[in-house]
C-alpha cells in the first residue's frame, strides 16, 4: 500500500514538474529524464495528441462505449503511452482505444507511461505493441508488417526477432496484401478468412480473384473448396485436356457402334480413364459379337 502511495505521489510530483517551463524535458540528457522515464504520470487529455503512426484504423462503438462504462467504474487499469513532443505537449505511441474511452468516460486526465522518442522509434514501437494484440485482422498485421519492413527498414529477420513469429509466417501475411483491395476489405469485416485470402492469391489476375471471392461469398465455400476452385482456374491446360478426351471418347463410341452395329458406351474420367459397355439383344447376338471381337469362326 505504501509502495502504491509513494508512486502516485511521484505521478502527482512529476505531472507538476512537466508543467514548469524552467525545467522542460527535451531529451532523454536533460535534467530529470532519468525521473520521468518509466513512471505513470497524470497527464491532460487536451494535451495528448493521437499517434499518426497507428496502424489501427478500426475501432468497434459498442466495445469502445463497454470500457468507458468500466473506465467510469473502476478508472483505467494499464496506462496509456506516450512521448514527449514539446513543452506540455504529448503524442500517443499505444493505447488509443483506452484514451477513446476514458473521452467517451468524460476523464480529464489519463495515467500515461512517457517516452522520449523519435518517429522511428514511435512508429516502431506502435507497430509491434498493435502486433501482439489478440483482436487484430489479418490484413492490420500484414501492413504493420509491411510499415516494419519498409519504413523503418527492418530486415525480415530482423522483424522475426520483434514480434516473435517466424519468417514464413510474416510472408504468409505480406502475401495477402497482393489480393484485390475489394478482398482485402472482405478479410477486414470477415467475410472471408485468412485461409480463403492464402488460397485467392494463387490467382495472379485480380479478375479471376474477385470471380471466386464472390462465388466463396455467394456460396459460402470452405477453404477447401476454395483451393479446389483455384486450382483448377489456374491450371486451364488440364481442363482443356479433360474436355478434348471426353469428346474423343464420345467419337470413338459411335465409330465403333457403327462398326459392330451394336450400342457402345464410353465413360470416361477426366484422367483419361473409363469404362466400355457394348449391349446385346439376345444369347445368339453375343455369340455373334464374340465372333466379330476374337476372330472366331
Amino acid at each position: 500500500m505504501a509502495k502504491a502511495t509513494q508512486k502516485q505521489a511521484l505521478g502527482r510530483g512529476l505531472s507538476a514538474l512537466l508543467k514548469d517551463p524552467a525545467n522542460d524535458i527535451q531529451s532523454a540528457q536533460d535534467k530529470n529524464a532519468a525521473q520521468l522515464i518509466g513512471s505513470i504520470v497524470e497527464l491532460d487529455i487536451d494535451n495528448i495528441a493521437v499517434n499518426p503512426f497507428q496502424p489501427r484504423t478500426q475501432f468497434n462503438d459498442q466495445n469502445l462505449t463497454e470500457l468507458a462504462s468500466s473506465i467510469k467504474e473502476l478508472g483505467i487499469i494499464q496506462p496509456i503511452t506516450v512521448r514527449k513532443i514539446g513543452f506540455e505537449k504529448f503524442q500517443l505511441i499505444s493505447g488509443e482505444r483506452r484514451l477513446r474511452a476514458a473521452k467517451l468516460a468524460g476523464l480529464h486526465s489519463v495515467p500515461s507511461f512517457v517516452r522520449i522518442a523519435n518517429d522511428t522509434e514511435s512508429l516502431e514501437m506502435a507497430l509491434v505493441e498493435n502486433i501482439q494484440r489478440q483482436d487484430l485482422d489479418p490484413i492490420e498485421i500484414a501492413l504493420s508488417y509491411e510499415r516494419l519492413l519498409s519504413e523503418i527498414n527492418l530486415t525480415q529477420e530482423q522483424l522475426s526477432d520483434r514480434v516473435g513469429k517466424n519468417r514464413s509466417t510474416i510472408a504468409n501475411y505480406l502475401r495477402l496484401l497482393k489480393l484485390d483491395p475489394i478482398i482485402q476489405t472482405g478479410m477486414r469485416d470477415g467475410f472471408v478468412t485468412m485461409g480463403h485470402g492464402r488460397a485467392l492469391i494463387g490467382l495472379a489476375d485480380t479478375n479471376q480473384q474477385l470471380t471466386v471471392y464472390d462465388k466463396v461469398i455467394a456460396n459460402s465455400l470452405s477453404v477447401r473448396q476454395t483451393e479446389d476452385l483455384v486450382r483448377k482456374l489456374s491450371d486451364p491446360k488440364s481442363v482443356v485436356k479433360s474436355s478434348i478426351s471426353v469428346n474423343s471418347f464420345a467419337e470413338t463410341a459411335k465409330k465403333m457402334s457403327q462398326s459392330l452395329g451394336r450400342t457402345v458406351h464410353i465413360s470416361a474420367k477426366a484422367d483419361g480413364t473409363g469404362k466400355l459397355s457394348i449391349s446385346f439383344e439376345s444369347p445368339k447376338d453375343l455369340a455373334e459379337l464374340k465372333k466379330v471381337l476374337t476372330g472366331e469362326s
